[in-house]
């Protein structure tokens, strides 16, 4: 098999994610010590305890994802399981630069805290929002976003067919959300993250994300990124930066990144993170793929069982 490995982004947090593996894992407890030292704070009780509304705040939520993530990434390689290609659902771009060789762990740690600062900086709190419109087609949302009068907003994740993320100022996606609802949506709900991401509001929070990337080192990948923003495979250096930094302000088009991969030969996706999320789209995508996801002892069972 040919497997892609793809890395969850906000929404997949939960608290007590990768507590199984941290008490049975050296590796694993290498990784969350080492997060703690660098980012200052004690993280790992953070991931662990909580509290939820703490680990929810946009800053710390996604440096958490990373832990994780790369907890898991660290347990498949050192059983011999690598990618073909990778791919992150947004936040999970950066793990996917660190399963490629493009990141140092450490400096993803702090490009996420700080990318989740100026985001957070971009858009105050309460201020912005995003909502998931299930049942509508991409032109129909299109239509929702430009009939709205309350203020921004647009479509910012093409996940799968009949599930599209809208984003902007808070009132302009509620009414976004009603009509939807009244142009046939099966379902609209809003989703748990701080600030409303790939949308004209993160244009701010690109720009210092784009200074930020001039301190920190990127190597030239040692497998090809499939990345958010064209749905692409990039393999320089010059084209993954560019890409990190118009995600944060467009839409995310996941559906089509995963169609990117399945057209380059990837018979298999791996799903390295806490949750089933993408697992959940690409059965919606492709149900033909085989995917699967680690996220716990008995699921990295079963997934090096499978590989052998």
């Amino acid at each position: 098999m040919k497997p892609a490995f793809i890395f969850p982004g906000q929404g997949a947090q939960k608290v007590g994610m990768g507590k199984e593996l941290y008490d049975n894992f050296i590796e694993v407890r290498d990784i969350f010590d080492t997060a703690c030292e660098v980012l200052g704070y004690d993280i790992k009780s953070l991931i662990f305890e909580g509290p939820k509304e703490e680990l929810n705040k946009t800053f710390k939520t996604q440096p958490a994802l990373i832990v994780v993530s790369i907890s898991i990434l660290q347990l498949l390689t050192k059983n011999g399981l690598y990618p073909s290609l990778a791919a992150g659902h947004s936040l999970g771009e950066y793990s996917a630069l660190v399963a490629a060789g493009v990141l140092d762990f450490k400096d993803a740690l702090i490009l996420t805290e700080k990318r989740g600062r100026f985001m957070q900086e971009a858009v105050p709190e309460e201020m912005g929002l995003m909502a998931a419109i299930l049942g509508l087609d991409r032109e129909s949302v299109d239509n929702v976003c430009l009939d709205v009068e309350a203020g921004y907003v647009s479509p910012a994740n093409y996940n799968c067919p009949g599930q599209i993320v809208i984003a902007g100022e808070k009132q302009a996606v509620e009414e976004a959300m009603m009509l939807a609802k009244e142009a046939g949506a099966k379902r609209t709900m809003p989703l748990k993250v701080s600030v409303p991401s790939h949308c004209t509001l993160m244009v701010e929070a690109s720009e210092k994300l784009g200074e930020l990337f001039n301190t920190i080192e990127f190597k030239k990948p040692d497998i090809p990124i499939v990345n958010n923003a064209d749905a692409m495979l990039l393999t320089t250096l010059d084209s993954i930066k560019d890409s990190l930094i118009r995600q944060l302000n467009s839409p995310l088009l996941w559906e089509d990144s995963v169609n990117t991969m399945i057209d380059a030969g990837i018979d298999c996706f791996i799903e390295v993170g806490p949750g089933t999320t993408l697992t959940g789209l690409l059965k919606k995508i492709d149900p033909k793929v085989k995917s699967y996801n680690v996220n716990d002892a008995a699921s990295l069972e079963r997934i090096l069982a499978a590989f052998k």
